[in-house]
C-alpha cells in the first residue's frame, strides 16, 4: 500500500489498522491506543493536517473509525538523546550504499531513537528516499553496515544473506582463554530467554555457528576474530560469553545489567569489520571494511 503521507525529514509515515473494537472517534481511539502520549498532543497533530487515512484524507478529532480502516501518522519524540559519534559512507552505486556506523547508534527507529537513527541521519544526508537496511547491526555494535536504496534489486542482495553467501568477519576483544585451542568453530542452539532482549544457550539441535580465532594477545585479553557461519540475534556476544570470555563492556551477557542510558564512556569492544560476497547483478567480487579499529 503506498503511503498517502511523504518521508519528512527522513521519517517515513507510521500506520496503524483500527482492530476490533467502538470509538466514538479518531480522537478516542488514538488516546486508547497510545496511552502513553499526551491528549494535548494528539490535539496538536490532528490541527495541523498530520493524520490521514489510506486513502489520503485529513482525519479529524470528531472522525468516525471502524475495523479495517488504517491510520497515517507521524511518529514524534518531545526529548531524543543526541548520539555524538558519526557514520561514514565507504561506497556507493546505483544500488547499495555502505555504511561505517559508530558505536551507539541504533540502525531503525525504536523506542527511544528516532532521528537518532543511522537510516534516518543516511536519508536526510543523502537524499535516498527508498533506503532500507539489507541486514542488521546493534546499536552497541559498530562498522559495515549495507543498505539497499533500489527497491528493484533488493531482494537480490537480500537473498545472499538467506543464502549465507556473504562472509562476514568481525573483530572483539575479551578475556583471553589459554585453555582453548585457537583456531576453533563453537555451534550450539539459541533460544529467547526469559528476558525478551537477551538469548541463551540450550540443549537440542544446534542452530547458530562461529569460527573464532585469536588476532592477538593484549595481555590478559585478545583481540578475536570471529565469522558468523550463522546470522542469530546476540549471536556473537552470547558465543562469547558462554565460552567463558564475555566481549569487553557487554552489558547484556552473561548478565543483563541496568541500562545505562545515555552513557557513552565503555563502548562495546565489537566490530563489524568486513564483508565479502559476489555481487548478484555483476558477479564481480565486493569486499569492504570498517576504517575503525579496536
Amino acid at each position: 500500500m503506498q503511503a498517502p503521507l511523504p518521508v519528512r525529514d527522513g521519517i517515513a509515515p507510521s500506520y496503524i489498522w483500527i482492530p476490533e473494537g467502538h470509538w466514538d472517534n479518531v480522537f478516542r481511539f488514538l488516546q486508547d491506543y497510545f496511552p502513553d502520549i499526551a491528549a494535548s498532543t494528539w490535539e496538536a497533530r490532528l490541527a495541523k493536517h498530520e493524520i490521514v487515512d489510506q486513502h489520503g484524507t485529513v482525519l479529524h478529532a470528531d472522525s468516525s473509525v471502524k475495523r479495517g480502516m488504517c491510520i497515517f501518522y507521524y511518529r514524534e519524540l518531545e526529548h531524543e538523546t543526541h548520539i555524538p559519534f558519526y557514520e561514514d559512507i565507504l561506497f556507493q552505486d546505483a544500488h547499495l550504499l555502505v555504511v561505517d556506523k559508530p558505536h551507539f547508534l541504533p540502525v531503525i527507529p525504536s523506542g527511544r531513537f528516532l532521528q537518532e537513527t543511522l537510516l534516518v541521519r543516511l536519508k536526510k544526508s543523502t537524499g535516498l528516499k527508498d533506503l532500507s537496511p539489507i541486514h542488521r547491526l546493534d546499536r552497541e555494535t559498530a562498522g559495515v553496515m549495507l543498505f539497499s536504496h533500489n527497491p528493484a534489486t533488493r531482494g537480490q542482495y537480500q537473498s545472499l544473506f538467506q543464502s549465507k553467501s556473504m562472509a562476514k568477519t568481525y573483530h572483539a576483544i575479551a578475556a583471553h582463554l589459554p585453555e582453548l585451542s585457537f583456531p576453533m568453530r563453537h555451534c550450539s542452539r539459541m533460544e529467547e530467554a526469559e528476558k525478551f532482549f537477551v538469548m541463551h544457550e540450550a540443549e537440542g539441535m544446534p542452530n547458530s555457528e562461529t569460527l573464532i580465532a585469536i588476532r592477538e594477545r593484549r595481555g590478559e585479553h585478545s583481540l578475536y576474530q570471529l565469522q558468523p557461519v550463522t546470522g542469530r540475534k546476540h549471536q556473537l556476544r552470547l558465543h562469547m560469553s558462554s565460552l567463558g570470555a564475555p566481549i569487553l563492556n557487554d552489558v547484556f551477557y552473561p548478565v543483563a545489567l541496568p541500562c545505562k542510558a545515555d552513557d557513552f564512556s565503555a563502548p562495546l569492544q565489537l566490530l563489524a569489520k568486513s564483508i565479502c560476497f559476489d555481487d548478484p547483478l555483476t558477479g564481480e567480487q565486493r569486499y569492504f571494511e570498517s576504517k575503525k579499529s579496536l
